[in-house]
């Protein structure tokens, strides 16, 4: 789906949300949670809180490489709930697609390559004559990425349930049907095909429609072209100055909102999600843009 276009006022965008997750545990068990929103250059954290009950001993700390932001803990028999509430700022890096002139491969900076090889769920060497063969007569730059979005988010139908945490981007062009994470993992993998950097970034996303269901954690993708990490959401659920990062990395096997060791019964997660209006202190809701945004650097 696309959105209307809305003027963007304001110096910052405000999001707030809120996470509830609730375990029954069976035995001792150890979590590795990354639900913490990330602190970029452009993403400030302005207030937040984290709590486990039962209390117990909680360290947070930050991968320096990605910005994710990974709190550990252990736990006892029992149920055992974990909530994170934050306010969020944004200060987007708004971009003209027309001035961005992608680099050769040769020139891409060291740091951005271990986002154009393939991965566990991003083959992108098994898809390269395809991509090729779809996107190969275009020129590079923005709008060959941007190509592949719009096929992504024309190609795959949204259907929760079809896909599991074990399909991979050959599952998802087989069945043409998946949920963000398969969306983002079709886009990532030929984009790398196409010689792009892309990686896959996990957060919440405020703008979604509420028939699409209860706010959850979103999967969207970040392209590296023209010197700078570019937003796309190949699933076209929400505008993209409404995203949230928590976790980045190569794809999903990378960025689990949770990582569990131990007899452990997982509930559903609970989000909440809600934009600041705040103009006298230069705050404003997420709105749409044709322009090229950049939240990374």
């Amino acid at each position: 789906m696309r959105f209307s276009t809305q003027e963007i006022t304001g110096s910052r965008v405000g999001i707030r949300y809120a996470v509830e997750l609730t375990y029954e545990i069976d035995g001792p068990a150890e979590f590795l949670l990354n639900v913490h929103a990330a602190v970029t250059p452009r993403q400030s954290v302005a207030e937040e809180q984290f709590s486990v009950q039962p209390v117990v001993p909680i360290t947070v700390e930050a991968d320096p490489a990605t910005g994710n932001r990974i709190a550990a803990f252990h736990g006892e028999v029992g149920t055992m709930r974990a909530t994170y509430s934050a306010l969020v700022h944004l200060a987007h890096d708004f971009r003209n697609t027309d001035d961005i002139v992608a680099e050769s491969p040769a020139a891409l900076p060291v740091r951005t390559l271990p986002f154009l090889y393939p991965s566990r769920y991003c083959q992108a060497d098994l898809v390269v004559q395809a991509a090729w063969d779809q996107f190969g007569n275009m020129p590079r730059g923005y709008g060959q990425v941007a190509a592949v979005r719009d096929w992504v988010e024309s190609g795959v139908r949204f259907a929760p349930g079809v896909s599991s945490s074990c399909t991979s981007v050959l599952d998802t062009l087989r069945d043409r049907a998946g949920v963000c994470r398969d969306f983002a993992h079709v886009m990532i993998a030929y984009c790398r095909a196409l010689n792009y950097p892309a990686r896959f970034v996990t957060g919440v996303d405020y703008g979604a429609a509420t028939e699409l269901g209860p706010p959850d954690f979103h999967a969207y993708v970040e392209v590296f072209v023209g010197g700078a990490w570019f937003v796309f959401d190949p699933s076209g659920i929400s505008p993209v100055t409404g995203l949230i990062r928590i976790g980045t990395g190569r794809d999903a096997a990378d960025v689990s909102f949770a990582t569990i060791f131990g007899p452990v019964r997982t509930g559903m997660p609970i989000v909440t999600i809600s934009a600041v209006d705040d103009p006298a202190n230069g705050v404003s809701p997420p709105a749409v843009t044709r322009l090229a945004v950049s939240t990374a650097e």
